[in-house]
């Protein structure tokens, strides 16, 4: 079953373009958030009336962060667990294609239900998209984000500070 989507995560994706903006005014990173490809068909001004997506987007947001590439996928859900049909093949792909170049990619998860936000390392999704097409579940579970997920919290002015959980990550891939 398909879960209309339309609009559930624009007050996430507002919070995480204000929380992108905030690291560009500290000269922390820059990150930006990737326009999806529109064929415009009829406008009005400025306003898009009618037209189509022309092609593919590859993840929502990407840039630079201590002079590494950063790429990653946001999405909400109002579930307890992450379906991963919610996250294209090709998205999957780009991620885990980006990470091989030497990118940070990761997923930033807002769970509705419980108002929490977490950081799902590439190497986590990728776990379990290869799980799920070998006959296991079909998502993440929120027990298992709350175990094996960074959480992402507010802090340092910062409204969702994912930068300090990428922080983490860096310094435990260094020990």
């Amino acid at each position: 079953m398909t879960v209309y989507t339309g609009k559930r995560g624009m007050d996430f994706e507002n919070t995480l373009n204000y929380t992108n903006q905030i690291y560009i005014n500290q000269n922390r990173a820059i990150i930006n958030k990737r326009p999806t490809p529109v064929k415009v068909l009829k406008s009005k001004g400025t306003r898009v009336l009618s037209g189509f997506y022309e092609e593919k987007s590859t993840v929502d947001y990407d840039g630079l962060y201590n002079g590494r590439a950063v790429v990653f996928e946001a999405k909400t859900t109002k579930l307890k667990r992450l379906p991963l049909d919610m996250i294209s093949n090709h998205q999957v792909k780009y991620l885990n294609d980006a990470e091989k170049q030497g990118a940070i990619s990761f997923l930033i998860v807002e769970m509705r239900v419980t108002r929490d936000v977490f950081f799902i390392p590439n190497n986590m999704l990728q776990k379990y998209v290869k799980e799920a097409k070998n006959g296991g579940h079909k998502s993440i579970p929120i027990r298992d984000l709350e175990v094996y997920a960074q959480p992402v919290k507010t802090q340092k002015g910062v409204p969702l500070d994912y930068l300090s959980v990428v922080d983490q990550l860096i310094t435990a891939d260094a020990v």
